[in-house]
C-alpha cells in the first residue's frame, strides 16, 4: 500500500523543533521555541496538552513515564509524563543545551551543550555525572549505542567522536563536518544514530550522503544517497526493526532506505520546502513524525509498504457498494480508505512485533472500519455477506489488504477519567532531593543547605537572627534527606539502606544541658517520609501511615495513624498540620485531606481530615504558618490559603503568585507568610519553580489580595480591604482565647481600620441611595460607629435610613447587656469591646443599668442555679488579695483591663463584702444605690458561702502568656478552707461588722460613675411603671431610654452634671471615712495593681503611691 502524507499541523512558533513518539507510541510528543511541550493524540488532535518547561526548548526525549527537555536556563529538566509535573533538574551548563537523549533502557540520559561539555546523568540520581570533554566548539547532537558502551557526538568544530561511557575517553573521531561557530551557523544540525538491537553501524549524516561506520572497527561501511536528495542533510533515524533508514534534509526532502538492500523505499518532499529538523518513527507501525523549523508537526503513514494494494478487490467493492453512502463518502472506499489511522494510538496495545501488523496477510480480507461519525461498516463483513470472497479468493493469498490494528472504535478502551499518580512526600521549603546543591528547608527561622558532591557531604545550617544560635557546619555521614528548623532545635531524617534503620536525629542546642543531641531508630521497614518541628515537640510521619510525637528532648509521646500516605506536615507552637492522601485524584487532580491539631495541654483535633481544595490540576507545593500561628498552604498553581477560623475554619484563597510573574514559566517559591504586616515572602525564580543555592536567592514580599469581584471599583476595593483585615486580624482571637501575648493596640487598630472602611462604604451606599445596603453594612459596625452613621444619614436627609438604623442600635445595645456569659459569648464580647474607646454618646450607660439590675434580679433568685449550670469548678487558687500573699503574686496572672468599665460587663475592682474576695459572685453586683444597701447588709460569712458555690467556667491561660483574654474577669476565685490563714480569719471577724456596708457601697461608687441616664431612670422609674406596670426590666430600660432621649439636651446636660456631681461627692467621702487598717490597705494597693496592670506586664508596681490617691485617679478616669 503507498505511503501516504498528511497536511501538516502547526505546532509551534518558528524557530527549531524536536519530535519523539511516547513508549506505545499512544502520542506524539514535541518541543519548540516557544519553550512549550505539545503532546497530540493524533495529528488530528485539536487541543494537543500543552506543558510550558522554559521561555525556549531545544530539545526533548521521553521514556518510562519521564520527559526530559532542554532549555533556555541552561538546565536540563525533568518532568512527569503525561501530567507535566516539574520533577526536578537533572543537570546545567553555563550555556543552554543543544540535544538530549535517553539511553535504551531510560536509565541515563545524555545531554551536548554549547559550552563544549557533554555530560551523561543517572535520572534516579543525578548527582552521579560523567562530564566528556574534548570538542572545540559547541555540541550539535549525541546519540547513545544501544549496548550502553558507546556514546557518538557531533560538534560545530567538524568532527564527530565516539566516547567510551565507562572511561570518559574518545574512542574514535572523523573530521566529517564543515567548521562552524555555531549553532545557528551550522549547515546541518547532523542528528546521528546507531542502528537499534545490535548498534553494529552508525549513521551520520555528511552533506548529501548517509556515511554507515561498522561499530569497533569504525570504519565506513557504505554511503547511502539518493538523486532526490539535493540539500545537505540535517537528521537521520533508525526504524525500531533496524531495517530501514530515514533522512531528512535542509530542502525539506524525506528519504527513507532499506539498509540490507541500499534501495531507496520513500522519497517524500515537504508541502513547502522547509527544512526537516526532527525525525521520529513510530514505535510500532510504519509511521514517521517530522517536524520543520517553522514549527510544523507531520506524519508520514505506510512507509515502505511497497506491495500494492489488490486493485481487483478495491475496485469491486467500490462499484458494488457506491450505492451504500451518500456522494460525499465515496473516497472513503478507495485505497485511502484502508490506511491506518492516523492516530499514534491505533495499535497501541498491540504485541510490538516489528512492524509485523503491517505485512501483507493471506486469507480474508480482515478489518477497515469506515468511520463516519455515527455509521460505522466493517468491509469484510459486507464482502462475507455477499459472497465476494469467492470471486477474489486466489488474488487474496498473494496479497490483499494489509492487516490493519483495531482502531479506537472496535477495542474496549476504557476512556473515562484517568486517575493522577499521587504526588510524594516532601517538606515545605525544601528543593527537590536529587540535586547536589539544594536548600533542605528555608523558613523563618534560617536556613538548612546540603551539599553532596564529589569533595564534601555536609549540612550548613544559618540563622535569620544570629542571637538564636550561630551558623553550624555538620558532616552529613548519615545522608540525612529532611530537616526542620525551630528557635529550639535542628531535626534530621534519613531513609533507611540495606544496612541501617532510617533515623531521626535531634540537635536541641537550646537545651541547657550538655547532651544536645538524641537520635531514634525507626521499626524495620519503616521509613521517614515527613518532619516539623514545633515549641517543645519534634514529629515525624512514617511510611507506616502513622505520626510519631516525641518531646524536644526525646521523650516519645502520642503516636496516632493518619488515613492515607503523608504529603507533607508543619508545626507551629503547640499546633500540627498534616497532609495525607484521602484517595486517588483524577484527570490531574490530587485528593489531598489535612488534620491540624494542638497538642498542648489540652489535646484536641481541630481539622478532622477535611479535604484540602486545590485549584485544579495542581498539586501542594508548601504548607506552614503564618509567623502568628495561622495554617496555610500553597498549590503548584500559585494559589496562597489560609485557615479562617472567624468563618468556621474554612480555607479563603489570599493571594495568586501567578497573577505577580512576568513569564510563563515564572514562580514564586514562598519561604514565609505574615500577617501583621501583610506579607508573603518569596523568592522569584525564574523559569523554575524552585531557586538554585547559589548565587544567594533575594527575598521578595508580595502583597495578599483576595478575589472579590470587581476591585477596581472603589466598593469592590474596599470590601476586599475590609474582609482581609478581618480574615487577618482572626489571630489576635485565637492567641487572646489560647492566652498567647499579642499587641492590644494591633488589634484596635484593626477595629478602628475596618469601622472606618464601613463608614466609607456605608457613605457611598448613601450617596447611590442604597438604603437597604445602608443597613446591612450598619449591622457590621459596633455601636459608636452605628451612631455616626446615624448622625451621616441623618444630615443626608435620609430620616427612614436614619429610623431603621437608631431602631438596630437600640438592638445592638439590648444584645450587649442581654448576652450570657458563655465562653462563646465572650469572645463576641471582646469584638465589640474594643470597637473604638471615644464614647460621645449617652447610650452606653444604658445598658450597664439595664444589665445591672437584671443581673441584680438574677442574683438574689438565680444564685444556686447558676452554679448548677456550670458545674466545672475553676483550679482552686490562693486568694490573690489575702494578707500572706506577696503583691508580686497578687497582680491577677495575665488578666486584661480591655476598656473602661462602663462596658456593662463586672467590674474587676469591687470589694466585697468580706474584703478577701473581691471578685464579685457570678460578677451579678448591682451599682445602684438604692437597691444595692438592701443586698450588702448580708452577713460576711454568707456572702462568703455564696462565693463559694458561684462558678463560672474558666479559660485557662497558657503558662507562657503575660497576657490573657477578658474572660480572666469572668472566674470566680474559689479560696480553698485550708488556705485561708488562721490571720485572715482573725482579721475578717474584727473587721466585717463595722465594714461591710460602708466598704462596699463605697467601692460600688468609687469604681463606676453613675451616669445621668442611671439617675434620671431611678427617679422616674415609678412614673414608668404605673404607667406600664406589666413591663419587665429590659423593657423599663427601653420605655427609658426613649423618653430619656426626648428631653431637651439642657435637661439631659443637667441630669448628666449631676451624675458628675455625684461622683466627686461620693470621692470625697471616700477620702474622709477611709483610713482602714494596714491589711486592708495591702488588699486595696493589690486591687490597684490590677487596674493599673491593664497593659498586661507582670512587673508589680512600687507601692509607695498611697492607695487613695490611685483610686481617686481611677475614679476620675470612669467618669
Amino acid at each position: 500500500m503507498p505511503s501516504a502524507q498528511k497536511p501538516m499541523r502547526y505546532g509551534h512558533t518558528e524557530g527549531h523543533t524536536d519530535v519523539c513518539f511516547d513508549a506505545t507510541g499512544s502520542c506524539i510528543v514535541t518541543c519548540g521555541s516557544d519553550g512549550d511541550v505539545r503532546i497530540w493524540e493524533n495529528l488530528d488532535d485539536d487541543d494537543p496538552k500543552s506543558i510550558n518547561v522554559g521561555e525556549k526548548a531545544y530539545s526533548c526525549a521521553l521514556k518510562n513515564g519521564r520527559l526530559i527537555t532542554a532549555v533556555s536556563n541552561n538546565t536540563v529538566q525533568i518532568h512527569t509524563f503525561p501530567e507535566g509535573a516539574p520533577d526536578g533538574i537533572l543537570t546545567r551548563f553555563t550555556t543552554n543545551a543543544n540535544h538530549v537523549i535517553f539511553n535504551s533502557d531510560g536509565t541515563k540520559i545524555a545531554a551536548g551543550s554549547s559550552d563544549f561539555m557533554v555530560k551523561v546523568v543517572e535520572v534516579a540520581d543525578s548527582s552521579k555525572q560523567k562530564t566528556f570533554r574534548g570538542h572545540d566548539a559547541p555540541v550539535l547532537s549525541l546519540s547513545f549505542d544501544p549496548r550502553d558502551v558507546y556514546l557518538a557526538s557531533a560538534s560545530c568544530d567538524g568532527s564527530v567522536r565516539v566516547w567510551k561511557i565507562a572511561d570518559q575517553t574518545c574512542t574514535t573521531s572523523w573530521p566529517l563536518l564543515q567548521k562552524c561557530n555555531d549553532v545557528i551557523n551550522a549547515k546541518s544540525i547532523c542528528r546521528l544514530g546507531w542502528q537499534p538491537g545490535s548498534g553494529k553501524l552508525l549513521a551520520i549524516p555528511v552533506d548529501k550522503v548517509v556515511k554507515l561506520y561498522r561499530r569497533e572497527t569504525w570504519d565506513s561501511k557504505l554511503d547511502l544517497s539518493d538523486p532526490f536528495i539535493t540539500q545537505p542533510l540535517n537528521v537521520v533515524a533508525w526504524s525500531p526493526c533496524g531495517q530501514y533508514l530515514a533522512a531528512g534534509s535542509v530542502g525539506g526532502n524525506i528519504v527513507v532506505w532499506n539498509v540490507e538492500t541500499q534501495e531507496c523505499i520513500e522519497r517524500m518532499k515537504h508541502e513547502k520546502n522547509y527544512t526537516v529538523c526532527g525525525l521520529a518513527w513510530h514505535p510500532k507501525h510504519r509511521q514517521i513524525a517530522y517536524t520543520d523549523t517553522e514549527g510544523n508537526l507531520g506524519l508520514l503513514e505506510n512507509v515502505g509498504d511497497g506491495k500494492k494494494p489488490n486493485d481487483k478487490v478495491a475496485s469491486t467493492v467500490t462499484k458494488d457498494y457506491n450505492d451504500l453512502f451518500d456522494g460525499d463518502d465515496d473516497d472513503y472506499l478507495n485505497g485511502d480508505m484502508v490506511e491506518p489511522q492516523s492516530s499514534p494510538k491505533a495499535g497501541a496495545d498491540e504485541d510490538d512485533g516489528d512492524d509485523d501488523d503491517l505485512r501483507p496477510t493471506s486469507g480474508h480480507l480482515r478489518r477497515a472500519v469506515i468511520d463516519d461519525d455515527d455509521n460505522l461498516l466493517d468491509i469484510g463483513m459486507i464482502k462475507a455477506n455477499l459472497n465476494l470472497e469467492k470471486e477474489d479468493g486466489d488474488d487474496d493469498q498473494t496479497g490483499g489488504f494489509p492487516a490493519l490494528p483495531l482502531s479506537s472504535t472496535q477495542q474496549p478502551v476504557y476512556d473515562g477519567p484517568m486517575p493522577t499518580p499521587k504526588q510524594k512526600p516532601f517538606q515545605s521549603g525544601s528543593t527537590p532531593a536529587h540535586l547536589m546543591h539544594r536548600f533542605m528547608v528555608w523558613n523563618s527561622v534560617g536556613i538548612i543547605r546540603c551539599y553532596n558532591d564529589e569533595q564534601d557531604n555536609a549540612i550548613d545550617i544559618e540563622f535569620h537572627d544570629t542571637s538564636v544560635h550561630h551558623a553550624t557546619h555538620l558532616p552529613n555521614s548519615l545522608n540525612h534527606t529532611m530537616a526542620d528548623l525551630s528557635t529550639e532545635a535542628v531535626l534530621l531524617a534519613c531513609e533507611s539502606t540495606e544496612e541501617l534503620a532510617s533515623k531521626l536525629q535531634c540537635i536541641h542546642f537550646s537545651s541547657w544541658d550538655a547532651n544536645k543531641e538524641w537520635t531514634v531508630d525507626m521499626p524495620k521497614d519503616e521509613d521517614i517520609e515527613a518532619i516539623c518541628l514545633g515549641q517543645g515537640w519534634a514529629a515525624c510521619a512514617t511510611s507506616a501511615l502513622l505520626v510519631r510525637v516525641f518531646t524536644v528532648g526525646g521523650v516519645q509521646k502520642e503516636i496516632f495513624s493518619l488515613p492515607g500516605p503523608v504529603v507533607s506536615m508543619a508545626g507551629h507552637g503547640e499546633q500540627l498540620i498534616v497532609t495525607y492522601h484521602r484517595g486517588t485524584g483524577f484527570d490531574g487532580d490530587q485528593c489531598l485531606g489535612v488534620q491540624l491539631m494542638e497538642l498542648g495541654k489540652k489535646k484536641k483535633q481541630i481539622l478532622h481530615g477535611d479535604p484540602l481544595s486545590l485549584t485544579k490540576k495542581s498539586y501542594l507545593v508548601w504548607v506552614g504558618f503564618s509567623a502568628e500561628g495561622t495554617p496555610c498552604y500553597v498549590d503548584s498553581e500559585g494559589t496562597v490559603r489560609m485557615l479562617n477560623r472567624g468563618f468556621g475554619n474554612t480555607w479563603i484563597p489570599v493571594c495568586n503568585t501567578r497573577e505577580h510573574c512576568k513569564g510563563k514559566s515564572d514562580h514564586y517559591w514562598v519561604v514565609g507568610i505574615h500577617e501583621n504586616p501583610q506579607q508573603l515572602r518569596c523568592i522569584p525564580c525564574k523559569g523554575a519553580r524552585f531557586p538554585p543555592t547559589l548565587p544567594r536567592p533575594a527575598v521578595a514580599i508580595l502583597s495578599f489580595k483576595l478575589p472579590y469581584c470587581q476591585v477596581t471599583t472603589e466598593k469592590g476595593q474596599m470590601e476586599e480591604q475590609y474582609w482581609r483585615s478581618v480574615v487577618f486580624h482572626n489571630h489576635v482571637d485565637y492567641l487572646s482565647k489560647n492566652g498567647y501575648e499579642f499587641d492590644e493596640n494591633t488589634k484596635n487598630q484593626a477595629v478602628k481600620e475596618q469601622q472606618e472602611l464601613l463608614m466609607k462604604l456605608f457613605a457611598l451606599s448613601c450617596k447611590l441611595e442604597r438604603e437597604f445596603r445602608c443597613v446591612e453594612l450598619a449591622d457590621l459596625m459596633t455601636q459608636n460607629v452605628v451612631n455616626l452613621a446615624i448622625k451621616y444619614a441623618s444630615r443626608s436627609r435620609k430620616l427612614n435610613l436614619a429610623q431603621q438604623l437608631s431602631e438596630m442600635a437600640v438592638e445592638k445595645a439590648s444584645e450587649l447587656a442581654t448576652a450570657p456569659e458563655g465562653e462563646e459569648e465572650e469572645e463576641d464580647f471582646r469584638k465589640h469591646l474594643n470597637a473604638g474607646s471615644a464614647r460621645e454618646w449617652s447610650r452606653p450607660p444604658i445598658r450597664n443599668v439595664q444589665q445591672d439590675q437584671e443581673m441584680e434580679d438574677a442574683e438574689e433568685t438565680d444564685g444556686c442555679e447558676e452554679a448548677e449550670e456550670t458545674p466545672e469548678v475553676p483550679k482552686q487558687r490562693p486568694n490573690p488579695f489575702s494578707k500572706g500573699v506577696t503583691s508580686a503574686e497578687a497582680t491577677t496572672p495575665k488578666s486584661v483591663v480591655i476598656a473602661s468599665s462602663s462596658q456593662g460587663r463586672v467590674n474587676p475592682f469591687k470589694v466585697a463584702s468580706n474584703k478577701k474576695d473581691p471578685v464579685v459572685p457570678a460578677a451579678n453586683v448591682l451599682d445602684t444605690m438604692s437597691k444595692y444597701s438592701k443586698k450588702t447588709s448580708l452577713s460576711g460569712s454568707r456572702a462568703v458561702t455564696k462565693q463559694n458555690h458561684l462558678v463560672i467556667k474558666p479559660l485557662t491561660p497558657k503558662p507562657k502568656s503575660k497576657q490573657a483574654s477578658a474572660a480572666s474577669f469572668f472566674q470566680t476565685r474559689t479560696p480553698n478552707s485550708s488556705e485561708k490563714t488562721a490571720e485572715e480569719r482573725e482579721e475578717k471577724a474584727g473587721n466585717e461588722p463595722r465594714e461591710v456596708k460602708v466598704a462596699a457601697q463605697e467601692n460600688t461608687e468609687n469604681r463606676r460613675a453613675k451616669t445621668g441616664f442611671q439617675m434620671w431612670l431611678e427617679e422616674n422609674r415609678a412614673n414608668i411603671l404605673t404607667d406600664n406596670p406589666d413591663l419587665n426590666e429590659a423593657e423599663i430600660i427601653k420605655e427609658g431610654m426613649s423618653r430619656f432621649r426626648m428631653l431637651s439636651s439642657e435637661e439631659r446636660m443637667a441630669w448628666t452634671e449631676k451624675a458628675k456631681g455625684g461622683a466627686l461627692n461620693d470621692l470625697t467621702d471616700d477620702k474622709k471615712r477611709k483610713r482602714p487598717t494596714a491589711d486592708e490597705d495591702e488588699a486595696k494597693k493589690n486591687q490597684e495593681q490590677n487596674s493599673e496592670d491593664s497593659n498586661l506586664s507582670k512587673k508589680p508596681k512600687p507601692l509607695d503611691q498611697s492607695a487613695n490617691v490611685r483610686l481617686s485617679a481611677f475614679a476620675f478616669k470612669q467618669s
